[in-house]
């Protein structure tokens, strides 16, 4: 049997990085995990090769080899799925259908001939029983969650290596916490499952042994959900593994904001190789925390907590939501100033929308506000919702917010911000090579000198060097990030 395992191409997005990799001659930023995991479970004796749009083209010659073509993807690639799957049928070749996408609206894709759904652990193994005796039907679906200890490792061979950023790979399901716009729990649960730590490490030895050398990102949606586990086995023996081949990588990872709660979690984090973590703050406004079940944020000093975290070495990436329905006209001066004062430079500020399946979702449904059309896009201009506050007077807001945080005067003072405060961990950082050099001389004649930025990039940049050379590194890539976020988002802008 042969199968095609096709990765959707993703818009122009802000984690979707394509203005930055420009910088340092990647493709995309992450690999397509997922379908490498699917890979691993699929027959051994079966023919696989893997095409991601987002680093190479999918030909006819690619489909036509093919029996079967796989396609796992998000929702915000649900355009390109569409087109690849008129493309497979156009040439008579069976399509199989998988991940989030398909998981949450299984109803949009009659045409796909097998809807693996949910947990592929689970439903891949249904599928290819009946496939092999001919009965192979179109929907499989499970309602429980797969034992992470019997994933297998991805199948790294299949992806060009080099044609990414960062690698990534991934250690638990699941989140504690109930956010109510959140679909996560609806597609991995409340309770997080874990990977067995000689799992892990064995994932990590393999690209090791591939030759990587640069970041690898934990793709958990919460990586403390399992702190006593997480502290007692995983962490020091990722920090004995990391010590033991001289600190190959850097590590990066999303988290809840209760993590500037454990002082010990933070260090070793830290010691063990992480430098970024993502965490979502959504918004200064309690009544709004309240209304979205956020709680683990409120009845806290925010600010403080991510203030607390940067000393202690890891990066903060930000993640903000506007248009709760206890939002006012006062929620766009809060949140540029709130974002401003932290110094996350990374600030993802995005319109809510409701995902099918959360609890949000049936909430709007309930009360009748529901509008069809979710883009599964963080940082558009579409609502798929009517909110309470004005909608015109909302976007505009929104749209003030991202002009005013991503212009080069506000996130270069942010950049630096951050920057005096933070203090980066010697060990264990990724030797400079030849693309973190050109990635740099880029930087020098697109910032530099014919940017708009280059009298704030020069200042962040002789700052650096003269006062704290430790962070030079950062610093550039911070400038860079600052560009894609611009351009970014001033694609949208002209897209929506």
């Amino acid at each position: 049997m042969k199968i095609l395992l096709v990765y959707p191409e993703y818009p122009v997005t802000y984690w979707g990085f394509q203005y930055a990799l420009k910088f340092v001659s990647k493709r995309a930023s992450f690999p397509p995990l997922g379908l490498m995991t699917v890979a691993a479970i699929l027959p051994a004796d079966a023919e696989k090769k893997l095409v991601d749009l987002n680093v190479e083209p999918l030909k006819d010659r690619d489909i036509l080899w093919a029996d079967y073509v796989f396609i796992s993807a998000m929702v915000v690639q649900k355009a390109s799925v569409l087109e690849i799957i008129r493309r497979c049928r156009d040439l008579g070749v069976k399509t199989v259908g998988g991940g989030p996408l398909f998981t949450s609206e299984p109803e949009e894709f009659a045409q796909v001939d097998h809807l693996v759904l949910n947990e592929g652990e689970l439903t891949i193994p249904q599928f290819l029983r009946d496939l092999e005796k001919g009965e192979a039907v179109h929907l499989y679906t499970s309602t429980e969650w797969a034992d992470l200890e019997k994933t297998p490792a991805p199948q790294w061979n299949l992806i060009k290596q080099k044609a990414y950023a960062t690698m990534n790979i991934q250690y638990s399901r699941g989140c504690p916490f109930n956010c109510e716009f959140c679909n996560i729990t609806t597609l991995y649960g409340r309770i997080p499952r874990t990977k067995g730590v000689p799992q892990l490490l064995h994932e990590l030895d393999t690209l090791y042994e591939s030759g990587w050398r640069e970041g690898v990102f934990f793709v958990d949606d919460n990586f403390i959900g399992n702190k006593k586990k997480l502290m007692q086995e995983v962490l020091p023996a990722l920090i004995d593994w990391m010590e033991a081949r001289n600190h190959p990588f850097a590590f990066l990872t999303e988290t809840s904001i209760n993590l500037a709660d454990d002082e010990e979690l933070m260090r070793l984090m830290v010691k063990a190789g992480f430098d970024t973590v993502f965490i979502g703050i959504e918004t200064p406004n309690e009544e709004s925390l309240v209304e979205c079940n956020k709680m683990q944020n409120k009845n806290r000093d925010l600010i403080a907590c991510v203030k607390k975290i940067q000393r202690f070495g890891l990066q903060v990436h930000g993640g903000f939501i506007v248009g709760f329905d206890n939002d006012t006209s006062s929620i766009f001066d809060s949140l540029i100033n709130f974002i401003q004062q932290s110094g996350i430079a990374a600030a993802m500020v995005g319109l809510l929308n409701a995902p099918r399946g959360t609890k949000l979702y049936q909430r709007l449904a309930g009360e009748g506000r529901l509008i069809e059309g979710f883009s599964g896009s963080n940082t558009d201009f579409s609502m798929n919702f009517i909110p309470k506050m004005d909608k015109e007077l909302l976007v505009k807001g929104y749209n003030r917010i991202v002009e005013t945080i991503y212009s080069p005067k506000k996130y270069y003072e942010r950049v630096l911000t951050f920057l005096q405060e933070y203090s980066p961990v010697k060990a264990g950082k990724i030797p400079v090579n030849f693309e973190h050099v050109m990635a740099f001389a880029k930087s020098v004649v697109r910032l530099g000198i014919i940017g708009k930025e280059r009298r704030y990039y020069w200042r962040l940049i002789t700052w650096s060097l003269f006062k704290r050379p430790d962070v030079f590194p950062l610093a550039v890539t911070l400038s860079i990030y600052g560009f894609h976020f611009r351009k970014s988002f001033k694609h949208t802008a002209i897209e929506t």
